[in-house]
């Protein structure tokens, strides 16, 4: 059984910055692609980025690079998603989701084996 937790939501100002992280545990948590999605209110869950276990392939989607990093620790069962020049738009649930293979860059939320249950970020001005 694999199990995603995120954390580190809130609320934050426009401008303002905010790092959320993603814990993995169970079996087969090694040589994983971990990836971040968003969802906000009655639209469809969206990528955000995807990392590889060794830290050194990641992919993002369509003009989330820049105000968006993602990363692991050393020991890479955490995955973070560091945040800035947040926007009123950056608000919604984010959540983190994990295959057991390479990350190919794909979005394809079926692709994905597993799911936290989602951190809220809240983006006021």
């Amino acid at each position: 059984q694999v199990q995603l937790v995120e954390s580190g939501g809130g609320s934050v100002q426009t401008g303002g910055s905010q790092i959320l992280s993603c814990v993995v545990s169970g079996h087969g948590i090694n040589s994983n692609c971990i990836a971040w999605f968003r969802q906000f209110p009655g639209i469809e869950r969206e990528g955000v980025a995807q990392i590889y276990s060794s830290g050194h392939l990641t992919f993002y989607a369509d003009s989330k690079e820049g105000r968006f990093t993602i990363s692991r620790d050393s020991t890479g069962n955490t995955v973070y998603l560091q945040m800035s020049d947040l926007r009123l738009e950056d608000s919604g649930m984010y959540y983190c989701a994990v295959r057991h293979a390479q990350c190919i860059g794909t979005w394809n939320e079926a692709w994905f084996a597993y799911w936290g249950q989602g951190t809220q970020v809240n983006v006021s001005s």
